[in-house]
C-alpha cells in the first residue's frame, strides 16, 4: 500500500493539535510544522514515519481535535 500523500495545510493543523497534546517542541510536532512549511516528499514522509510512531491515544487525540 502507498503512504497517502498529506496536504501540508492539513499537516499544520495537525501540528497544532499535536502542539497541545504533546507540547510544541515534540519531534512529531516539529517534523510536522516543517513538512507543512516546506512542502517537500522527504519532510512529509518523516513527520508521518512519527506521526505513527506516536501513542494511538495520542494519535486518536490529536485526529479528534481535527474533526
Amino acid at each position: 500500500m502507498a503512504d497517502p500523500a498529506l496536504d501540508p495545510a492539513m499537516m499544520a493543523k495537525l501540528a497544532s493539535a499535536l502542539s497541545f497534546i504533546c507540547g510544541a517542541d515534540h519531534p512529531c510536532t516539529v517534523a510536522l510544522k516543517k513538512a507543512a512549511e516546506s512542502g517537500a516528499a522527504a519532510d512529509a514522509k518523516k513527520a508521518h514515519a512519527l506521526f505513527k510512531k506516536l501513542e494511538h491515544s495520542k494519535r486518536a487525540a490529536a485526529l479528534n481535535m481535527l474533526r
